[in-house]
């Protein structure tokens, strides 16, 4: 059986008509690559045509402010992919004259591209043979050839890398690697795939075992951590508020938040005023507050969830540089912040 001219042919006919198929333009592929990581196709082709349509070359991204690319990011997490597609823009732009490297060896060169990402845009815009793994890739194959080495251990990431490699079709690279990862994608689904319809099922080791449920396998080694987050919403009577940029390293790096208090247990109504964090955090500042939602809202994030509270503060006047109400939406925020600005109706 010819595995990978069976999936091109089926992806000939089934894939989905997306905009980076119609192209070649490595700074095109490029971007959706990046959009597209830890994101689902309905959710991150806004982000893409809109991307485009603000930044329809690598020159226009580069000289864009970092806020502005943040806020057209804000929603879809992860912010440092998008702080570092501006970074790599800027040095194409700055260092390569504005020519997007042509080989894989140069692509890693940018950041926040690694073998998987330079696989795929040197192999779609350039037709160099190299064989993309993403979690779609490490599905089919697992399933297909009944592999059971965890797809996040060091041997599992070596042997699947191997037979990626070897399966590639280094005629046709480009058209191979994104037809394995549309049938993962669509076909041989993580959970309810088509194994009925599927074009290579009659030689499918998952399929023939049962085990494709159980495939691919994953070692658990993430730890959730769980954090009380308390925002204080200052409200002035001349409609000004607290608005600060996050310039510690962090998934929220550079975006921006309401001040900040983190408790160790939740902060209930009744005992708000009385906190030792609340006590050192206002000590003589006259205020009336309130708080917008009783029971705290749970924001899950990879690693920890953030059991959130925002707090009214309302004062006559704020003891530091304030921003006008009207102006908080102008700001790129994590899409926690975001949720509540249009929720409270700023």
């Amino acid at each position: 059986m010819d595995f990978n001219k069976i999936l091109t042919h089926w992806y000939s006919v089934h894939k989905r008509d997306l905009p980076w198929r119609q192209t070649k333009n490595p700074y095109h592929i490029w971007l959706s690559e990046i959009i597209m990581q830890q994101t689902q196709i309905k959710q991150g082709l806004p982000y893409y045509e809109t991307f485009v349509s603000n930044y329809p070359s690598v020159f226009h991204l580069a000289n864009a402010d970092e806020q502005d690319v943040l806020k057209l990011w804000q929603g879809l997490g992860y912010y440092s992919r998008a702080r570092n597609l501006h970074a790599s823009a800027k040095y194409i732009s700055n260092e390569l004259n504005g020519e997007f490297p042509t080989s894989y060896q140069d692509m890693l060169k940018l950041k926040g591209v690694g073998d998987y990402t330079a696989s795929a845009i040197s192999s779609i815009s350039f037709d160099e043979a190299h064989a993309v793994v993403d979690g779609n890739v490490y599905r089919v194959l697992s399933r297909y050839f009944g592999i059971t080495t965890p797809i996040n251990s060091t041997a599992g990431i070596k042997e699947f890398k191997l037979l990626a490699t070897q399966l590639l079709d280094i005629k046709n690279p480009g058209d191979y690697n994104q037809a394995v990862m549309e049938f993962g994608a669509t076909q041989c689904k993580p959970k309810n795939p088509y194994c009925i319809v599927c074009p290579i099922k009659n030689s499918c080791v998952a399929l023939q075992k049962g085990i494709v449920g159980e495939l691919p396998v994953k070692i658990k080694k993430i730890k959730i951590t769980k954090k009380q987050f308390n925002f204080l919403v200052f409200i002035s009577e001349d409609k000004k508020t607290v608005f600060e940029q996050r310039t510690s390293k962090g998934i929220w790096q550079n975006l921006y938040q309401f001040p900040l208090i983190e408790s160790e247990t939740e902060i209930p109504l009744k005992s708000f005023e009385s906190h030792p964090s609340v006590l050192d955090y206002f000590k003589t500042l006259d205020y009336s507050f309130s708080v917008f939602n009783p029971k705290p809202i749970i924001h899950k994030l990879s690693h920890q969830h953030l059991y959130t509270k925002f707090w009214i503060i309302e004062v006559k006047r704020l003891e530091t540089e304030g921003i006008p109400i009207s102006e908080v939406k102008n700001y790129p925020t994590p899409i926690l912040i975001s949720n509540f600005i249009d929720a409270f109706g700023f």
